[in-house]
């Protein structure tokens, strides 16, 4: 089991849960973060750091949510490791809770 970064990140983009994490498995895109299922521990401090609710075990995804697990593991394989909290993005509390925002996904 790992833990995933669902949709609801894009655009939000908050890093509370970059600042828990005692393996640094956290990837950083440009209006999106992913974990490394390689890195993951599976401890869960990342979990309820997250303002947005968007990381989730993978026991407990949705099944609109299984397409997380495989886009996770696919950009952390491409983009920089983040390991210290940065702002979220500017207009992160507008896009919060936003449904259909795999659309603004930039990679």
């Amino acid at each position: 089991m790992t833990y995933v970064v669902t949709e609801n990140c894009i655009r939000c983009k908050y890093t509370d849960c970059v600042d828990v994490c005692p393996v640094d498995c956290f990837y950083e895109g440009p209006n999106f973060l992913v974990i490394h299922p390689d890195e993951c521990i599976d401890c869960g401090l990342c979990e309820p750091e997250c303002p947005a609710e968007a990381i989730l075990s993978e026991d407990d995804l949705k099944d609109e949510d299984q397409p997380f697990v495989e886009l996770n593991a696919e950009l952390a394989e491409v983009w920089p490791n983040i390991s210290a909290r940065k702002a979220p993005l500017p207009d992160a509390e507008e896009w919060n809770g936003v449904e259909g925002k795999i659309k603004y996904l930039e990679r």
